[in-house]
C-alpha cells in the first residue's frame, strides 16, 4: 500500500512537471532561468521526455512493493533522478536570484529523494508496517 503512494505521487509530480515542458517549453523555461535563448525549447523537450519516462516507469511498476531488493532499478532511478535535481535545484536558488515558486519543486525533490534514499537502503515501508502481501 505505502509502495504504491510513493509510486503514484512520484510519477504524478513527474507528469505534471513533463507535460508542462512538453507542451509549454517556450513559457516554462523562460520562468525558470530568465536569461535561456528562446532557441533552447528543446532542452526542455529533452528533459520532459526523461521525466515522462521515468513517470510511466513509476506508474506500471505502481503495484508492486518496492525497495531493499524489491524492484531495485526502479528505486536506483528514482533515487538518482530526485538526488541530482534537489541538489542542482537547492544550488540555484542559494547562488541566484531564482524564482521563489522553485523552493517548491526543490522541497518536494529532497522529499523524493529522501524517501527513495529510506527505501533503498532500509527496504520496503510495507514490510515494516505489516501490510505487505506475499510475492506469488
Amino acid at each position: 500500500m505505502i509502495s504504491s503512494i510513493v509510486s503514484r505521487s512520484s510519477a504524478a509530480v513527474l507528469c505534471c512537471g513533463g507535460f508542462a515542458l512538453l507542451f509549454g517549453p517556450d513559457a516554462v523555461l523562460p520562468a525558470i532561468a530568465p536569461g535561456m535563448p528562446a532557441e533552447s525549447w528543446w532542452l526542455g523537450q529533452l528533459l520532459a521526455a526523461a521525466w515522462l519516462a521515468v513517470a510511466a516507469q513509476n506508474w506500471l511498476q505502481r503495484s508492486v512493493i518496492i525497495g531493499g531488493i524489491y524492484a531495485r532499478p526502479l528505486v536506483y532511478s528514482n533515487f538518482v533522478l530526485y538526488l541530482v535535481s534537489a541538489l542542482s535545484l537547492v544550488r540555484v536558488l542559494v547562488t541566484s536570484s531564482a524564482p521563489r515558486w522553485l523552493w517548491v519543486v526543490a522541497v518536494l525533490a529532497t522529499l523524493f529523494a529522501i524517501v527513495y534514499s529510506a527505501l533503498l537502503l532500509r527496504g520496503p515501508f510495507d514490510a515494516l508496517s505489516g501490510t505487505a502481501k506475499p510475492v506469488q
